[in-house]
This record gives C-alpha cells, sequence and structure tokens, in this order.
C-alpha cells in the first residue's frame, strides 16, 4: 500500500502539510495524486483530493480540514464532534458523505466526494427549484425521526427534558462569547431575551443539524444528494432547524417559505409552531454574531475578510430585525445620510477597475478568484465608509441623546449604557431595538456597495 504523496510539493499555494496527506493516503489505501482547495467551506477548509488506489484506479474525496487547534479557537465545534454526527445519521434516509477516515489527532474529516451542486441560487427553473427545495424538507423532516440515542456525545442527553437541553445550548455560545473577552452590547441584549423566552415544551428532543437550509446541502437533477455541515449539530427542538432554513433563506432565496414549512409537516405529521420558529431564529441569528463577534476580536488576516464584512453586518441586522418581530417593533426606514466624494476615491476605483479587468480575468483558480472579489468588498466599503461615517456617528449619536438625556462620548459607549438600562428594566427593549435598528442602518450605508442586493434582503414571511 503506497502512502506518501506523489508530489507534496505540488499541491498548490494553500497546501496541506506532508503528515496530512500521508495520512489522506492511508485512509484511502492509496497514494494522493492531486489536492485542490476549493472556495467556501465555511470556518474550515474544502479541498478536493484524488488518491490512486493499487489497481491504478482514481479515487476523489473531499477533506474537510480546520488548521486552529480547538484550544486556540475557543468552541467546542470541532471537526471529531461533527464526525459523530454524520456517522449518526449513515445508514438513515438522511443522505450523507460516507466517511472515510478521521484524523485521530488533526481536526481532518476525509469522505468520499458527493456529486451534486451547493449553490442554490445557481438553480434557475422555477420547477426544479420547488423540486429540490421540498425534497430537502423531506430529508429535514427524516432527520428529525432519527433516534437521537444514535448520537451518543457525553455532552448531548437525548433523555433529557427539551427545555433543559435549550438552556444548555445558551450556556454553551455564552461561554463561546465570554471566553472572547470583549463585550457586545447587541449580544448581551440577544442573550438576555433567549433565556428568559425559552419555549415551554418539553419535546421532542431530535437531531438538530443547526444552520441548516440552501448552501448547506448538494443537489442534482431535482434531488438532495448529501446533507453537508452538521458543525453546529446538536440535541434540540426541531423548530431550531426551521429558523435556520428562515435564516440561510435571506441569503439564498429558497421557494416559499410558507409552503416548503407545510413540506416539513406532512412529512413530519405534525404542525409547525410559528411562535418557536421565530424563537429558534433568535437564537439562530445570536449565534452567528457570537461567531462573528469573535473574529473580529481575533481577525484572521488570511481569512474571507470581505464575506465576513458583508454576513457579519447582514446578520447583525437580521438579529435586530428577529428582535424586533418578537417584541413588536416594526422596520422603519431610515433616511440615507448624503454621501460626500473624498480626495481618495480615484485610488479605490483604480484597484477595483484592477481587480475586475485585470486579476480575475486572468486568474484560473477559483480560490484566489473567491478573495480577489473578497478583497474588492473591502475596498467598496472604505470608500463608502470615508463618505458616511461622520454624519452617520452625529445622527447615531443624537438618537442615543434622546433616550439617555446626555450626549454620550462616543456611539460605543451610548449603546454600552443603552443596553445596560434596557437590562435593568429602565428602558423598554423596544426602545432598544428600535434605536440599534437606526445604528445598524448606518452601518448598512456604508457597506452597501460591497453588499449588493444583500442589504436590502429580509426574512421572508412565515405566515400566508
Amino acid at each position: 500500500m503506497a502512502t506518501a504523496t506523489e508530489n507534496a510539493t505540488e499541491l498548490g499555494a494553500n497546501t496541506l502539510s506532508s503528515e496530512l496527506v500521508d495520512w489522506v493516503g492511508d485512509a484511502a489505501n492509496g497514494t494522493v495524486i492531486s489536492a485542490d482547495r476549493r472556495p467556501g467551506g465555511g470556518r474550515r477548509e474544502a479541498w478536493v483530493v484524488e488518491v490512486r488506489g493499487a489497481d491504478g484506479a482514481v479515487r476523489p474525496l473531499f477533506l474537510r480540514y480546520d488548521r486552529l487547534d480547538p484550544e486556540e479557537k475557543g468552541d467546542d465545534f470541532t471537526l471529531h464532534r461533527e464526525a459523530a454526527f454524520f456517522r449518526a445519521l449513515g445508514g438513515t434516509a438522511v443522505p450523507v458523505p460516507s466517511i472515510v477516515g478521521v484524523h485521530p489527532v488533526e481536526q481532518a474529516i476525509l469522505s468520499e466526494l458527493v456529486p451534486g451542486q451547493a449553490r442554490f441560487s445557481r438553480l434557475h427553473d422555477e420547477g426544479q427549484r420547488v423540486s429540490v427545495a421540498s425534497d430537502f424538507m423531506r430529508i429535514l423532516a427524516e432527520m428529525h425521526r432519527v433516534d437521537p440515542h444514535r448520537l451518543g456525545l457525553p455532552d448531548q442527553d437525548p433523555d433529557a427534558d427539551l427545555r433543559v437541553l435549550v438552556h444548555r445550548e445558551i450556556d454553551t455560545w455564552e461561554k463561546v462569547y465570554r471566553d472572547s473577552g470583549s463585550s457586545d452590547p447587541l449580544i448581551d441584549l440577544g442573550l438576555d431575551w433567549v433565556r428568559s423566552h425559552v419555549p415551554d415544551v418539553s419535546g421532542p428532543v431530535v437531531i438538530v443539524q443547526g444552520d441548516t437550509g440552501p448552501g448547506n446541502f448538494l443537489y442534482e437533477n431535482g434531488k438532495v444528494t448529501a446533507v453537508l455541515d452538521l458543525e453546529l449539530g446538536h440535541l434540540g427542538d426541531p423548530h431550531d432547524d426551521l429558523a435556520w432554513v428562515s435564516v440561510r433563506a435571506v441569503q439564498e432565496p429558497f421557494t416559499n417559505l410558507v409552503e416548503r414549512f407545510d413540506d416539513y409537516a406532512r412529512v413530519a405529521g405534525t404542525d409547525v409552531d410559528l411562535d418557536r420558529v421565530r424563537f429558534y431564529r433568535v437564537l439562530a441569528e445570536l449565534r452567528i454574531v457570537i461567531l462573528g463577534h469573535r473574529r473580529r476580536t481575533e481577525p484572521d488576516l488570511l481569512g474571507e475578510v470581505g464575506n465576513s464584512l458583508v454576513y457579519g453586518l447582514l446578520h447583525r441586522r437580521l438579529l435586530l430585525e428577529a428582535l424586533g418581530d418578537v417584541v413588536g417593533v416594526a422596520i422603519a426606514d431610515v433616511e440615507p445620510v448624503p454621501s460626500v466624494p473624498g480626495e481618495r476615491d480615484w485610488l479605490y476605483g483604480a484597484a477595483l477597475e484592477q481587480i475586475r479587468q485585470i486579476i480575475v480575468p486572468r486568474s484560473e483558480d477559483p480560490f484566489v478568484i473567491q478573495r480577489s472579489k473578497g478583497l474588492a468588498r473591502i475596498l467598496k466599503h472604505l470608500r463608502e465608509a470615508e463618505s458616511v461615517s461622520a454624519p452617520v456617528e452625529q445622527r447615531d449619536l443624537d438618537d442615543l441623546e434622546a433616550v439617555l438625556d446626555y450626549r454620550p462620548s462616543s456611539v460605543a459607549a451610548g449603546t454600552a449604557e443603552l443596553v445596560r438600562r434596557c437590562l435593568e428594566g429602565t428602558v423598554p427593549v423596544e426602545t432598544a431595538v428600535a434605536t440599534l435598528l437606526r445604528q445598524v442602518a448606518g452601518e448598512t450605508q456604508a457597506l452597501r456597495p460591497a453588499m449588493g442586493v444583500l442589504a436590502d434582503r429580509h426574512f421572508d414571511p412565515l405566515e400566508r
């Protein structure tokens, strides 16, 4: 059995260590002949590797890899933990990639490469879109039928009361937040709300995928071929996953959401409780914002910074909109501040045009193209922020002064005081949410050129 790569030095600019390449070869009983890093993968790297077996046949496989030590990353969502969810769902009605190997030390999962497309937004035929989306909701209902005892993780108790599990889930995410060593008033507000509004139901307890929906499954020929990304999996309420579908549908519109919930209910044999979906929508957005907070406090300079800016702000806004929905604050239009052109605008323009007309067209590596577009988003944001940041700041200070009865020294200090008073009960939560929504409108204006259509995306209606 050959185990060494034929040429470890030619595996691309983003290389895998020779030790990891050897492990891939051992796990697949062959020799690694190529490794290609692919765009996406969220917080983890995504690689397609080809392994030649003793019979000469080439076998394509998929490698999910996280270079960060779990202790350094500051959360318990390891690839080793995720592998337990894939194994629990293996052999059930839920299509998941077959695990070839899990590295005993490093955070790496090697699996079969499943055919299919991940980007639901690339599917334009409406009949095909409905077919795939309906099939996914069927599979999600089947996932919630899988015996949760199959999971076998010591921190996930399938016999616990659902309310206990939800509080434990909130504890888990609060720990991730507190371990960052810095505070965010929006997260403090969100944690306080979800703790005091956990649905008063004892079950059922199911395997929850977490972060489920368009973008986290593969499809082909009108059907789902595999469910992907179980990083945030846990035991909990099936409505948690339905809320995630609602969240991800903002990023990639997922046909008629009400009809998709009907699809789920038919297969699950139970009604969908929209109030519970609304609760878990707040919790889902809170989790995303906590992950974004961690990235801001410990930035990865080689990460997808442009995407992080866009999606970080999108989900801060969506968290506030989800909170507004449950406390009765409507989304109000906020008049944009006047944009003042800057002396350096032409430099931003030159950089953007060179990325658009020279760098991207001459790049053949999808990973390089993706990162180039991310750099363009950063430049678009910086150019617009120079033009609007000062008047937005003055408007935010005016808003805070009207609520606090004094003008704070900064927007950050005033926001912290606003939320502190809200948590102690002297400022209504509705007032805090409305004020923060106006703040995020200003932030959205500064990031709008980089956000594109996401700047105006909101949750789909949950009711007819």
